[in-house]
């Protein structure tokens, strides 16, 4: 093998690799006879067939892998004995000339890591902007729950159904006359203006009565899931066996009993719990930003172009996304074109502080052990159908790239606590609101800055509020920027986390009823599709 360097600009590089044809060749013989013993051929005893033979018939095949094997380890030689420290996956092709029996010319382009001086984690001071969870808050949150959890009690007889009052019926479902398998069911509630049922069903039981008889005509939708009902019109004979009307839901022991928990107490102190992990969430976004603004103010090295035009593309397409959904799409589009060379420099700012993570925790000691790794190979997979979680687990075990990809969040997670845990903080208590204002004054700082970096020659423009960017909305472990929560008033209201989950096994809502069994007048979701197989993260 002949290596022969032919770019060394900034941090691309450039080989030709020669491999001569006599060691494909002799590559070629020694996979042959490592194959002739399990070759079967009529008139020849097993194993004795001729060599000449055996590639004959499987020589056209043995000498791709061979050639693809051969290119590879080159590639990996390259690598090793250069010292280099790609990027990204190099760019290999072989000379479009090559033919068996040639010297196969394989032509290298790749982008290297720059070097860069292990920064100093001294010296660092950060702000920690606490919000205290107040009494007032944990109701109102709760009161929330209250709302959503609704309970429904007996009009009277005379009632007539409005929407937004819940109707107890019995149904049959026919088409053409005939009963419809999943067409009928009893004692099904169903709150009118919820959409629960297929389109035109619940606007017909408005203004019914207990006890009411009636039949109804609907048309099934187009795309509906059974397709011998799609598009069809059929009939409902149905039974209003009661009308109810919402009541008023009660913060009380027998509500927090309902919810699963042993009392109102019980249900405050895990709502208290529930809404400081929020905050608390809340305030590690501020300090991260905080800390990669003193971390992106003193460096400034290249960084490799191929790893931010990855970067800007996945910005890029997220806030396509975002704009589609719009109420004016056009206009939303054409403002994120005008804005694109911010998006572009908010994306090398990413991959520049995700390297300049990635080179603290290394002359840190920081690691990411194998138990912590096979934990988030798991939880990836259980995003894929079951039949393609085996597929994936051994994409991740084969492909350093993707692996390194999918460890890079927490890898970048773990050095900011050791970073945190280095600095001198200092706390300050506030209110929810004005933790949020600063999260989004610095999103405002960053934006003004990352602008005056794209366009420095220009006067600096008057401050505006900073664009919706996909920056902040997006955890990316080579920038090391958290996800931005929703501006809000007060958290998310939910219902509480039953024991386990308060002990630390996550979050999750209080149960609900089951619901009683509905027939086909029921919209039934899409079944769900394993997602399109992706990569995590850029380490």
């Amino acid at each position: 093998m002949q290596t022969k360097q032919t770019t060394n600009e900034g941090l691309k590089r450039g080989y030709v690799i020669t491999i001569p044809a006599a060691d494909i060749a002799a590559k070629i013989d020694a996979e042959i006879k490592k194959i002739a013993p399990q070759v079967r051929m009529p008139g020849f005893r097993p194993g004795k067939v001729p060599a000449n033979l055996v590639k004959k018939m499987h020589g056209e095949q043995l000498h791709a892998q061979v050639v693809n094997d051969t290119i590879r380890d080159s590639v990996d030689e390259l690598i090793r004995s250069e010292e280099l420290r790609p990027a990204m996956q190099p760019a290999i092709s072989l000379g479009e000339d090559y033919d068996e029996g040639k010297d196969a010319e394989v032509t290298v382009e790749l982008e290297v890591l720059p070097l860069i001086e292990p920064p100093k984690t001294d010296g660092l001071k950060l702000e920690k902007l606490v919000v205290p969870v107040t009494d007032e808050q944990v109701m109102e949150a709760i009161e929330g729950i209250a709302g959503q959890n609704k309970s429904y009690k007996d009009a009277a007889k005379t009632k007539k159904a409005a929407e937004g009052d819940q109707v107890v019926i019995d149904f049959v479902g026919k088409l053409d006359g005939e009963p419809f398998e999943g067409g009928a069911a009893e004692d099904a509630p169903l709150v009118l203006g919820s959409g629960t049922f297929i389109p035109g069903f619940e606007e017909q039981l408005v203004g019914v009565k207990t006890g009411q008889e009636k039949t109804i005509t609907v048309t099934f939708p187009e795309e509906y899931q059974a397709e011998h009902l799609a598009g069809k019109e059929v009939t409902f004979d149905i039974t209003v066996k009661a009308v109810k009307v919402e009541s008023e839901t009660k913060v009380d022991e027998d509500f927090a009993k309902n919810l699963g928990l042993d009392s109102l107490d019980k249900l405050k102190e895990l709502m208290r719990g529930q809404l400081e992990q929020q905050t608390a969430g809340l305030t590690r976004t501020q300090m991260k930003r905080a800390l990669l603004d003193q971390l992106a103010a003193g460096h400034d090295f290249p960084v490799p172009q191929g790893m931010v035009e990855a970067e800007f593309e996945q910005i890029w397409a997220q806030l396509q996304q975002e704009a589609a959904k719009e109420d004016d799409p056009e206009a939303a589009l054409k403002q994120i074109e005008e804005e694109k060379d911010d998006y572009k420099a908010i994306a090398e700012r990413r991959v520049r502080l995700g390297l300049l993570l990635s080179e603290i925790g290394q002359a840190n000691g920081v690691e990411i052990t194998s138990q912590e790794m096979s934990m988030l190979i798991q939880q990836a997979a259980s995003q894929y159908r079951e039949e393609d979680r085996e597929r994936f687990v051994q994409y991740i075990q084969q492909e350093p790239m993707a692996a390194a990809q999918l460890r890079a969040p927490l890898y970048e997670d773990k050095v900011v606590d050791f970073l945190f845990d280095k600095a001198e903080v200092t706390e300050r208590e506030v209110t929810q609101d004005e933790l949020q204002a600063a999260i989004e004054a610095d999103e405002d700082v960053e934006a003004e800055k990352e602008k005056a970096k794209a366009e420095p020659k220009k006067k600096a423009p008057a401050k505006k509020a900073a664009p919706k960017k996909a920056a902040a909305t997006k955890k990316a472990a080579d920038a090391g920027e958290e996800k931005k929560p929703a501006a809000k008033k007060t958290p998310a209201k939910k219902a509480p986390a039953k024991k386990a989950e308060a002990e630390g096994e996550g979050e999750k809502p209080a149960a609900k009823k089951a619901a009683p069994k509905k027939a086909a007048a029921a919209k039934k979701p899409a079944a769900k599709k394993a997602p399109a197989k992706k990569t995590a993260s850029k380490d």
